[in-house]
């Protein structure tokens, strides 16, 4: 354990250049060169001011009957919890003390009548989140919106050597989190209303995470009587998912501190906050927990660019990183006793092969976040 816990520092010393929990702050685009070498190459976030001045969408977007009229024709996707926690671990519906990986109910409705849910949304009763992913602001907001915003970050797609893979839109309230996760994609995160409270771990972080498999379930949402049910897919599949959730309950904190001491007494995360106007680079593989807070409309709007990663020796790095046992095991539910133990599978234990192939295909799972 101790040599994993003295990685978790010397990655901050070494590759961040600091042991703060600060990310460094750009106040202008950098030139292409220097973002590739100076943060995509060393996997190093940053929030880059002034990158984003240009587009007409920070003026107009936060103005909802501009964006009402602009897709007053337009039916787009919309997610829907009951407490504004999609792609997140929550009790079964069978038993409180068993967790799955539950995923949003999401329908297809006028952008209009999505917008209202979004601004009604109420904890308890449903919290609406407009965020379809893989690719969905090309897919059905760009035919009206395209040309409030550019169609990708240039001097990003210099540097990259490509054209982004998915470009997503974000329109949701104060009530929308996302979980811990990482994603496989070099991510060009631009706010453009409200503000965006990031969580960041670096991929070396992973065993602080605890992550496990879960069984998937799917929220079901009847517009009629106001109820959500959850089922749990059939035939049975499995999600490689972080445990820990960094902001327990007052409740449940002790617990939450005594099953997870690699993250709650290890180096504190990084804490960023995105606001209106600013984009934040966040590196592939790298952890993030997201919280937001609207802008005085209601409405926090954010879109990112999704540029595939290089799948070099840094990704091999981590995969065996990740294989590494460290730790004691955790004591686990029924369900997660049925798969493999990702973060803590044992080099010599044949189902660590098996760890490492779930997590090489989790891209897939990854990318439905932010």
């Amino acid at each position: 354990m101790v040599p994993i816990a003295s990685l978790w520092d010397e990655v901050r010393e070494l590759s961040l250049g600091t042991s703060a929990t600060k990310i460094e702050r750009l106040d202008s685009p950098p030139s292409p060169l220097h973002f590739l070498r100076n943060f995509v190459s060393p996997n190093k976030p940053c929030i880059i001011s002034n990158a984003i001045s240009h587009w007409p969408a920070l003026s107009l977007w936060p103005n909802h009957s501009y964006l009402s009229h602009s897709l007053s024709n337009s039916s787009v996707s919309l997610h829907i919890t009951p407490h504004g926690r999609a792609d997140s671990l929550v009790p079964t519906s069978t038993n409180a003390h068993s967790l799955c990986f539950a995923s949003a109910h999401v329908e297809r409705v006028p952008f209009t009548l999505a917008l209202d849910r979004v601004l009604t949304s109420e904890r308890g009763k449903y919290v609406a989140y407009l965020q379809q992913q893989n690719d969905c602001f090309r897919t059905e907001y760009a035919a009206a919106l395209g040309s409030d915003c550019d169609a990708h970050i240039g001097w990003a797609t210099e540097a990259l050597g490509c054209l982004p893979e998915a470009v997503n839109l974000w329109i949701g309230n104060h009530l929308s989190e996302t979980s811990f996760h990482k994603d496989h994609y070099e991510n060009l995160y631009a706010v453009v209303s409200g503000q965006k409270d990031f969580l960041l771990l670096p991929p070396t972080d992973v065993h602080r995470l605890y992550i496990r498999n879960y069984p998937a379930a799917q929220y079901f949402y009847s517009q009629e009587n106001g109820e959500f049910r959850l089922e749990m897919e059939e035939p049975v599949r499995y999600v490689p998912w972080c445990s820990v959730d960094p902001y327990p309950s007052p409740q449940a904190e002790d617990s939450e501190r005594a099953k997870f001491p690699s993250y709650f007494n290890g180096p504190k995360p990084f804490k960023c906050t995105v606001k209106a106007g600013e984009v934040l680079y966040l590196p592939s593989m790298w952890f993030h927990h997201v919280r937001q807070s609207p802008d005085e409309k209601g409405c926090t709007i954010a879109i990112n660019y999704w540029y595939d990663m290089q799948f070099d020796i840094k990704y091999a790095y981590f995969n065996f990183l990740q294989s590494i046992h460290c730790g004691p095991r955790l004591t686990q539910t029924k369900h997660e006793t049925s798969g493999s133990d990702v973060s803590n599978c044992n080099l010599s234990d044949k189902s660590c092969k098996g760890a490492l192939v779930l997590v090489g295909v989790e891209s897939n799972q990854d990318s439905k976040d932010e």
